[in-house]
């Protein structure tokens, strides 16, 4: 069977159909049994899994449908988020954020809340602003923002249906500059987070749980003319000045030094055209409150030694408050606490739970689409509208064709 793109999960599904066109999801759906759609396979979990038929929506036709007047765009379900940036710039047209890998299909990552980093940027669902899919009824169904269900659906986790095209706001064309700045210490970082994090359009943290320095700074300046300053130092960070990176295998990221250049080339982490990130990984990640992650963090530190062997490297990441009711960054300014792992799940499977009990006083929750350890009543008590996205779940789909095991284990379908 296939695996996820790390490669460290297997899906189960006896089935999988690659969908050439709606007709073929429309045809899919009308059969009887479980079903669950299937985008890039950026998941670490068996959530996009089923005991029936995977859709493979990534062969839909990638066909575009620009509306400059509303400043939206739609894009069938499993467009990647890099192939829809450069049809936008060709064009004038940006998106006003995206996530550290371009490879991610739309739909996949808007339907987990997936998202990129800035203290003014929600996560990547909040720019939805239609979606189209194919319902338990096999028919076509549109939800649009401001309708009843629309704040449910976004972020819906394949929950009520396959989706098949998306609509999201675009803003006009911008220059980016990407600095990394190296040396901070713990210290200055927990005692004035904010001024780290809102040190640029998009910011980074990258940490190896040292003793001394929590690592280093990956900013990213959105720029209004390209010789706009930017500062030598952050706190006790200074600017790293040279063509060379202080980063690991950066062979596969996007072009750093300060070198101005357009968005979809500056707040993507890694290059379209390869590799992304480290390759057979597990990834675990948390959102905390802003003003409790000094405190999570802290809490987080003594754990330290036994994190080190087994992490590639951990990102804190910033995401405006959003009013999806199953977003991560729900009501509340929130920090991503994300780990990379190696592939060690044994050894995975045994931090996450502490590292979940050390964030549990802070109501850490996680990342839909990464590996955790909550079950229905733990992600109950952090997600206050999960209740009420079951029951609109429940009532489009009442056979439960779209529920799968996961969703079931933590509360998200009956």
């Amino acid at each position: 069977m296939p695996r996820n793109w790390a490669g460290t999960y297997e899906y189960t599904a006896p089935r999988i159909v690659a969908a050439a066109g709606v007709d073929d999801v429309l045809r899919v759906v009308g059969d009887s049994g479980p079903v669950h759609a299937l985008g890039t396979r950026h998941s670490f979990t068996d959530l996009p899994d089923t005991a029936g038929t995977l859709v493979d929506v990534t062969g839909l036709p990638p066909q575009f449908s620009l509306d400059e007047a509303a400043r939206t765009v739609t894009v069938a379900a499993g467009t990647r988020y890099g192939v829809l940036a450069v049809w936008l710039e060709e064009r004038g047209w940006a998106l006003s954020n995206m996530g550290s890998l371009p490879h991610i299909n739309v739909a996949g990552a808007s339907a987990t809340g997936t998202h990129g980093s800035g203290d003014a940027n929600p996560v990547l669902s909040a720019s939805v602003r239609a979606l189209r899919y194919v319902g338990a009824d096999a028919r076509l169904r549109d939800v649009r923002r401001g309708d009843p269900d629309f704040d449910a659906l976004v972020i819906g986790l394949g929950a009520f249906g396959i989706v098949v095209e998306v609509t999201l706001a675009i803003v006009p064309t911008f220059r980016v500059r990407q600095d990394i700045y190296t040396g901070l210490s713990w210290d200055a970082a927990l005692s004035d987070l904010a001024t780290v994090t809102g040190a640029g359009y998009s910011v980074s943290v990258f940490s190896r749980w040292e003793e001394e320095s929590i690592g280093h700074l990956w900013v990213k300046t959105r720029l209004e003319s390209d010789d706009d300053p930017v500062p030598d130092a952050i706190l006790d960070a200074r600017r790293h000045i040279g063509p060379d990176s202080p980063l690991p295998g950066d062979d596969n990221v996007t072009e750093l030094g300060g070198v101005p250049g357009p968005w979809l080339l500056r707040l993507p982490h890694f290059r379209l055209d390869a590799e992304p990130s480290f390759g057979a990984e597990i990834q675990t990640e948390y959102f905390v409150a802003r003003p409790e992650a000094p405190a999570a963090l802290s809490a987080l530190r003594p754990l330290a030694e036994r994190i080190r062997p087994h992490l590639i490297v951990t990102e804190l990441r910033t995401a405006a408050a959003d009013g999806l009711w199953l977003s991560p960054a729900y009501r509340r300014d929130s920090v991503a606490i994300h780990f990379t792992w190696h592939d060690h799940p044994a050894e995975v499977a045994a931090l996450v739970p502490e590292i979940e009990s050390a964030l549990s006083p802070f109501g850490a929750r996680p990342h839909w689409g990464k590996v955790h350890a909550f079950d229905a009543g733990r992600i109950a008590a952090v997600h206050p509208r999960l209740a009420d996205a079951r029951a609109v779940f429940e009532r489009l789909d009442p056979d439960g064709r779209f529920a799968n095991d996961h969703l079931r284990r933590l509360g998200i379908r009956s």
